[in-house]
């Protein structure tokens, strides 16, 4: 199973680490633009190979494109990430030619590969490689939706008192502040509605904490996060690799489903070795919809910007 990553910052550095880490690809191909750079990290990587016990071969190569071919599974991180104060629509218009030249390159080398898109604004970006790549929509798919939920899950243990691994939840729609909707009435703690243990108030707080996630960690520090957008892309890669069928909210080109027609946006779904396998219809209620509708002229709106 080889599995390839566009950009060899942070963000694309954490997802070959957790990938590998993980043990079940042969190889993974590390490329980015700056001289050097890919190649200084993949061999930076390969040396925690014997302290990590992991057998993956890490290459890093720069701007060769030849050295990806024949990739089962090639993640898309490259383009400028956020700084404080900036919007991830804000990145459009730099980020759309990198994406589009990328998707491009990898595709003429690897025709049948599965792509997860990162960059962002990740909706939009994940629609113009629908719109410009010419593969089927089953192997084009967009990580937002997993980090959101990562997100919402930490925030609700937060809240609880309680270890992660008692609490279950699902964000769906944009990848965005403000396209984000957590969906606090189907979280859990082993099974049992969060609202059982928390007031609607302090739901109501974990919701908008969630929402602005990302924009809080960029305020922080000073760039966009990396650990966790790199351990959602391998949940991601490793569902698909192993074609465990596990189900993520991924961002998606709908046909009718949801409503909604030509757009990305973020629905759960199963992935497995095609890529998504099928698409999971929640039964949402009316204010879920409602949210789902802003959601989506959001992206929408984004998705207007660009240019093909």
């Amino acid at each position: 199973m080889k599995i390839t990553i566009v950009g060899a910052g942070a963000v694309g550095a954490s997802c070959a680490e957790y990938i590998a880490i993980k043990d079940f690809a042969s190889e993974v191909v590390i490329l980015d633009i700056k001289e050097g750079f890919a190649e200084g990290k993949a061999m930076d990587l390969m040396q925690t190979a014997s302290l990590n016990g992991f057998d993956t071969k890490i290459v890093g190569v720069t701007n060769d494109y030849s050295k990806t071919a024949e990739s089962d599974i090639v993640v898309i991180t490259s383009g400028i990430p956020r700084k404080p104060g900036m919007t991830r629509e804000e990145l459009i218009g730099i980020n759309a030619g990198i994406v589009k030249s990328v998707s491009s390159n990898l595709i003429e080398h690897s025709p049948n590969t599965i792509i997860i898109v990162v960059s962002n604004p990740m909706d939009t970006m994940t629609y113009l490689v629908h719109k410009t790549s010419g593969l089927p929509k089953h192997r084009i798919i967009g990580m937002g939706g997993a980090l959101d939920s990562a997100r919402f899950k930490y925030r609700l243990a937060e809240a609880l008192e309680a270890p992660i691994s008692d609490v279950d939840g699902m964000v769906i729609g944009g990848h965005s502040d403000v396209g984000m909707v957590p969906l606090t009435r189907m979280a859990t703690r082993n099974s049992v509605p969060v609202s059982k243990f928390i007031s609607e108030e302090r739901l109501n707080q974990v919701m908008e904490d969630t929402k602005v996630g990302g924009g809080t960690l960029t305020k922080l520090l000073g760039t966009s996060a990396w650990y966790a957008p790199g351990a959602a892309v391998s949940g991601l890669v490793q569902s698909i690799a192993c074609d465990q069928k596990k189900m993520f909210p991924c961002s998606i080109l709908l046909e009718g489903e949801y409503g909604f027609n030509d757009i990305c946006i973020g629905v759960p779904v199963i992935l497995g070795r095609n890529g998504i396998e099928s698409v999971v219809e929640l039964e949402l209620t009316d204010a879920e919809k409602e949210h789902m509708s802003r959601s989506a002229e959001g992206v929408r709106k984004t998705n207007g910007l660009l240019v093909f």
